[in-house]
């Protein structure tokens, strides 16, 4: 099955430009929602991490604790590929799952993965096709403060963290242009999915 990438720098609008291809009948596959579910109690993931990190990365309710696992790994180049290393490929499995279960339910399906860190963690070559959900770095950092109420320097912190728009740019068969108004971004996401219906029909990949 073709599967088109979905990705864009944080408070870019990708989870927007999500949800309205859903709502015009896109199957999404969710990768935050794939990394929640292949840590949650019981999964082999889960285990691997707390034999890797010790019991103190478990709440009291035996979930992971983000925030202490977060507080190891935080600034530890070693730690981080440590956890990488588990929960990455456990993800994969579970996108292969899913992308599977898609297919045979309905192989005609427009697929898309919405994937954050598409350009660090996965290929483009991957995919039928790459969107990128872009709008420039002073427009991230300011729907940071302003909608998610974060301090301007953690905002800008967390921008600066991030490959720079140009690399995520680079990989794009289609950019949406989110740096205006939601209106209008959702303007751009219709006409590529009447695009992407049309080079279906057509028989012609979606980039």
């Amino acid at each position: 099955m073709d599967v088109i990438g979905l990705t864009g720098g944080i408070a870019a609008g990708k989870s927007a430009v999500a949800a309205r291809f859903a709502e015009l009948g896109a199957r999404i596959i969710d990768a935050d929602a794939l990394a929640r579910e292949v840590v949650e109690p019981g999964t082999p993931a889960l285990a691997a991490i707390v034999e890797r990190f010790g019991p103190g990365v478990l709440d009291a309710t035996g979930a992971l604790d983000r925030a202490a696992l977060g507080a190891i790994i935080f600034g530890d180049d070693a730690q981080r590929l440590a956890l990488n290393a588990i929960v990455h490929p456990a993800v994969r499995e579970a996108y292969a799952r899913r992308v599977a279960a898609i297919e045979a339910e309905d192989p005609a399906a427009v697929t898309i993965y919405d994937v954050p860190l598409l350009a660090e963690a996965r290929a483009a070559s991957e995919f039928s096709a790459v969107i990128v959900v872009d709008a420039p770095a002073a427009t991230r950092i300011e729907r940071l403060v302003t909608l998610r109420g974060m301090e301007r320097p953690a905002a800008e912190a967390r921008v600066a963290a991030q490959i720079p728009d140009a690399e995520r740019r680079a990989m794009a068969d289609h950019v949406i242009d989110a740096s205006g108004s939601l209106e209008r971004t959702l303007e751009q996401v219709d006409a590529l999915w009447e695009s992407i219906l049309a080079e279906r029909a057509a028989g012609i990949p979606s980039a």
